[in-house]
């Protein structure tokens, strides 16, 4: 089981021409961050209509009749098999149902592929997807502005029933009335063992405070993690902070950045400065952390007592989209353990299925036993969420996040 596991990555690596560049590496290393100032200033300023409170408009639905779907998604998010050409889950979807997906990886960067399909979205047209996948701050836009398509709980009993209980309530879709996690994606500290030289690090507190560690500390230039877990270690609540919070985190980070103790804010290259001992302890990405643990012997994680930081990247049915209740049967094929558990096995970020975890054994033992792919009920309760923002405390936390990163 564990060498299926370890032969993935090298795999993968061998395609790449390089350490295997997971979703979320991808997304990181490209926009740096989820929504950059300039980023929020350009959703606002190109003609966007003002965010409504209304519910997705249902289209004409030809699911009946035309037995396909085209599913939008990011690059390295699906199980495939050992040719690379095709993707088992899918296939055996389109075997049971008789569905056809068209299956696209062109998502690479959330603002990216919001301006692809924003203009048919604000004409009221058909982007020509029926399911796409986006990170929970986009997803929450996209509701908010009335762009995507309420789900018909009748299609998705798996879904409705397996749905793990810390991801069921998002303060931007209470009760999950339009979109579905794929995966979360959980914030660690990830250490290096042989760098750290018997250095306790248990918490951001032990790496912001630390001399021993001076210049060997790493934080995210993606400012709802490197936020996140520096307000939880205030014992503040990411998901219900003020202001003055925000500020009392940045103001903690700023002393560390002025007295050397950050080397600096990355994107996903902190892996090869993690692996290297160049970072002692650093904010990382569960996903990441997998990888690197199978890669690397001195590659550890803690989750500090404060609790740590969870996204989600979530599936979501565009308005006009002509095969709702094709894509919604997808959505709830993957809340089936069998499924999920491939799918698990293959991408090693949080699986947000209950009762997936036998399955996932029957694949790969040490993947099903990873804390970082499926939580025990004690990490589960350590998960935070960062709160939805308004554009115009997503314009000032960008700004000061900014210029506390030198972005």
């Amino acid at each position: 089981m564990h060498n299926a596991g370890q032969n993935k990555h090298v795999q993968r690596s061998i395609r790449n021409g390089g350490p295997s560049v997971t979703r979320r590496s991808l997304l990181r290393a490209t926009t740096g961050g989820a929504l950059t100032l300039g980023g929020a200033a350009t959703l606002s300023a190109c003609g966007i209509p003002a965010a409504k409170n209304t519910a997705g408009v249902d289209s004409d639905d030809h699911s009946a009749k035309e037995k396909r779907i085209s599913f939008s998604n990011w690059t390295e998010y699906m199980d495939v098999d050992d040719s690379e050409k095709r993707h088992p889950t899918l296939d055996a979807f389109t075997k049971r149902t008789g569905i056809k997906v068209k299956y696209t990886e062109d998502i690479n960067d959330n603002v990216e592929f919001f301006g692809k399909i924003k203009p048919q979205l604000a004409a009221g047209q058909d982007t020509g997807r029926d399911l796409i996948c986006v990170t929970d701050w986009l997803a929450a836009r996209l509701i908010r502005f009335g762009w995507v398509q309420k789900l018909d709980p009748s299609n998705l009993p798996h879904a409705y029933a397996n749905l793990s209980q810390q991801f069921r309530n998002p303060d931007w879709d209470p009760g999950r009335a339009y979109s579905y996690p794929w995966t979360g994606i959980s914030t660690v500290i990830a250490y290096n063992k042989k760098a750290l030289d018997g250095v306790e690090v248990k918490s951001v507190s032990d790496m912001l405070d630390n001399p021993k560690l001076k210049g060997r500390v790493g934080f995210l230039s993606e400012m709802r993690d490197t936020i996140g877990m520096t307000l939880l270690d205030l014992g503040k609540d990411p998901a219900k902070f003020t202001d003055d919070d925000y500020d009392a985190a940045i103001a903690r980070l700023q002393k560390a950045v002025d007295q050397g103790q950050i080397r600096r804010f990355t994107g996903n290259d902190y892996t090869a400065d993690l692996t290297k001992g160049d970072l002692a302890a650093c904010i990382a990405w569960a996903g990441d952390v997998v990888q690197l643990k199978a890669d690397s012997p001195d590659v550890d994680f803690v989750i500090p007592d404060s609790g740590y930081m969870t996204s989600t990247d979530n599936l979501l049915v565009p308005n006009k989209a002509r095969h709702k209740t094709n894509a919604e049967r997808l959505i709830d094929y993957y809340y089936e353990p069998g499924p999920a558990a491939q799918l698990a096995a293959y991408i090693n970020y949080v699986c947000p299925v209950d009762g997936v975890k036998a399955e996932l054994a029957k694949i790969d033992e040490d993947a099903a036993n990873n804390p970082l792919i499926i939580p025990d009920a004690a990490m589960a309760a350590k998960s935070r969420s960062f709160r939805s923002l308004s554009t115009k405390e997503e314009t000032a936390y960008e700004e000061k996040f900014a210029k506390l990163t030198g972005a």
